[in-house]
């Protein structure tokens, strides 16, 4: 699915099977962003070959949380010369076990808090604790697009009962968000809301019927 000039998502639908949504950027280099399950990377693989992308051609993979869903299908792009997420999230995937379709590539670099310049694509980094707790969000400032992981969905939040989860760090992250000049909100799950006023009141809503329930 294209959403702006060189951005596309690759939507997970299958209500059936647990998987995350998909984001590829195409600029003078190719990114990706949560490749999702490693035996649930079809989707990926089809939607980049819709586009004459082969696995082999992105340069980046870049991955908002440690979960399986979001960060397995590393192994699907071997060739890509980097490969970044948090490292406190690397570090909980090696005292993971039972992931099956990982790959034990170790990133080239951890990503912080901060800009982060991938060719031309330039990112904001920022830390979004309370789902996990080294979560990322990623703010392409350019086209006012968010990508949240599992921080924040339509109409939802994400859970803070995993490990790591705070409920209190989950609500100060989501303000955090919500404070960003945002037209695009891309979630880790389900569907993209698109609009500066459907994601303010997306914002609000969470706020409203959510911020008391995270105790």
């Amino acid at each position: 699915m294209k959403l702006l000039k060189g951005l596309f998502g690759f939507i997970w639908r299958d209500a059936g099977e647990n998987n995350c949504n998909a984001y590829y950027l195409e600029g003078s280099k190719r990114v990706i962003i949560d490749p999702g399950h490693g035996h649930l990377s079809g989707h990926v693989e089809k939607g980049l070959g819709e586009l004459g992308v082969t696995p082999d051609m992105i340069d980046c993979v870049i991955i908002t949380h440690g979960h399986p869903d979001h960060f397995e299908a590393i192994s699907m792009f071997p060739g890509a010369t980097l490969f970044a997420m948090e490292e406190r999230e690397y570090r909980m995937i090696e005292n993971m076990t039972n992931l099956n379709g990982t790959s034990n590539r170790t990133p080239s670099f951890f990503l912080q808090e901060g800009d982060l310049a991938i060719g031309e694509l330039e990112l904001r980094v920022l830390a979004t604790p309370g789902h996990s707790p080294g979560s990322l969000s990623f703010f392409w400032k350019r086209e006012k697009a968010l990508f949240t992981g599992d921080v924040v969905f339509r109409d939802g939040v994400g859970r803070t009962d995993f490990l790591g989860g705070s409920a209190e760090l989950l609500k100060a992250s989501i303000e955090k968000l919500a404070s960003l000049d945002a037209e695009l909100l891309l979630p880790g799950h389900g569907e993209i809301i698109a609009g500066k006023k459907e994601v303010r009141e997306n914002f609000a809503n969470i706020k409203k019927y959510w911020f008391p329930l995270l105790r």
